[in-house]
């Protein structure tokens, strides 16, 4: 058990808004529509998360923002592809 004075240093918003984003990326070039819907909404889901971490993350000076700057990269990522047909035909 930890004391009270001890800083949590992790950020769990943002190493979901992590692993979120990076599902919605992986899931997003499956065709015929199921990317499009499980990686969009994956991503979706990670974009929230990622607000929050970034909110959570400024309060405690910067600690635990590397994984919401990752995620906002995953999360761009998959818009980018799924703007270009990904999910939905290749």
């Amino acid at each position: 058990m930890t004391s009270p004075s001890v800083e949590r240093r992790s950020n769990p918003a943002a190493w979901a808004a992590f692993w979120f984003g990076l599902a919605g990326l992986v899931l997003m070039p499956i065709p015929l529509f199921i990317g499009l819907i499980v990686g969009g909404a994956l991503s979706v889901v990670a974009a929230i998360f990622a607000v929050i971490g970034l909110f959570k993350g400024l309060a405690r000076n910067g600690k635990g923002i590397a994984p919401v700057v990752f995620a906002a990269i995953f999360i761009a990522l998959t818009w980018a592809g799924i703007s270009v047909g990904g999910g939905t035909v290749w």
